[in-house]
């Protein structure tokens, strides 16, 4: 089978590389280029300029073609712009899901048809494996725990899935890495990336200052009644959930009252609001733009559903409310629900489908 791996440069998709050239498929290379490197900005630790050298480094010792891609114009528009203006409306975005479904899958699929290729595959902690019963794939959590990646790739489309090939989620972290090492490969110890690659700084607030220079910044930190306890210099700067960096000038109740976190945003009174820790206690949300991996309910269907990356999944019952919306009613109440995260739902360690809280 002819496969196409996107390589990042990083040893998970080189291991998946080295897999499936192993396994005797016909294996092809692709690197997305995501900047203009000719500028002067900083990189992250991961889609930089290095990062295609040694994509193209272990090819070269897989001996496999590697071709680089410039995907500089999709990843501004669908993966950067989506940031910029998800925080400037009070949202916290997940750029990740979006370069996964948006850019990676969709994009790569229609370059891989170019070259021939069946599938896509890439080095995500996850696994797809088809189900004998209805004939559809299944995406399944990757066997390490640690690790697992498929929380990201929800909004994956049924074709795309089933054109999806993840060859590592079956491994560990470190068996990953002891492959490598036994294959000699050039990014065998090379370190993980934690950031988002293109706010290597993590300064995102100042990132999206740059990139689109708001009118009017400055508003006001306001308590649950509505009494000013601070002044903030940008609803971007905020998230729900946040305690540190409020900057409050008032504290209800004195210096003794208990620590306050942001619980809302106001983007179009421009106000950040604070309460108590028990406040960002909830038990419901809304999600739009929800994927369906299964068919949509026509009830409601018992889930785990997880709220962060690395929020432990939580019992809840979902249930399609049109639109492309469903709503989401968890047991036990749930801490920090931020919009514009994906809410993502299991049934034991398969995804059953997700979508973007509102």
């Amino acid at each position: 089978m002819r496969i196409v791996v996107a390589m990042s440069g990083g040893v998970d998709s080189s291991v998946a590389a080295a897999l499936l050239a192993e396994q005797g498929h016909d294996v092809i290379g692709l690197s997305m280029q995501l900047y203009d490197f000719s500028g002067d900005r900083p990189f992250g630790s991961c889609c930089s300029l290095e990062d295609l050298h040694d994509a193209r480094r272990v090819a070269a010792a897989l001996n496999i073609p590697h071709y680089i891609m410039n995907f500089e114009r999709q990843f501004d528009e669908q993966v950067i712009a989506n940031f910029v203006r998800e925080y400037s409306a009070g949202r916290t975005p997940l750029p990740c899901a979006h370069c996964n479904s948006d850019l990676k899958f969709a994009t790569l699929a229609d370059r891989a048809s170019g070259f021939g290729a069946d599938a896509v595959a890439t080095g995500h902690y996850a696994r797809v494996e088809r189900d004998p019963v209805s004939g559809r794939h299944l995406l399944r959590r990757g066997v390490d725990a640690t690790k697992d990646q498929a929380y990201f790739l929800f909004s994956l489309t049924r074709d795309q899935l089933a054109r999806a090939c993840f060859p590592v989620g079956d491994r560990d972290k470190e068996a990953v890495r002891a492959y490598a090492r036994h294959r000699r490969l050039p990014v065998a110890d090379k370190p993980d990336s934690q950031e988002i690659c293109f706010v290597p700084d993590h300064d995102y607030k100042s990132f999206i200052e740059r990139r689109a220079p708001p009118s009017s910044t400055n508003g006001a930190i306001v308590d649950q009644a509505g009494r000013v306890v601070g002044q903030h210099g940008g609803i971007h700067r905020f998230t729900v959930g946040q305690r540190k960096g409020l900057g409050l000038v008032t504290a209800p109740g004195g210096a003794n009252s208990a620590p306050l976190y942001v619980v809302a945003l106001r983007p179009g009174e421009r106000q950040v609001v604070v309460g108590p820790k028990q406040s960002l206690e909830q038990t419901r949300l809304t999600a739009s733009g929800v994927n369906w991996m299964i068919d949509v309910p026509a009830g409601v269907l018992r889930v785990t559903a997880q709220i962060r990356h690395r929020h432990h999944p939580a019992p809840a019952t979902v249930r399609s409310i049109g639109d492309g919306r469903a709503e989401v009613i968890f047991d036990a109440p749930q801490l920090a629900i931020a919009p514009g995260q994906a809410a993502v739902f299991y049934d034991g360690d398969v995804v059953v489908g997700g979508g973007w809280i509102d």
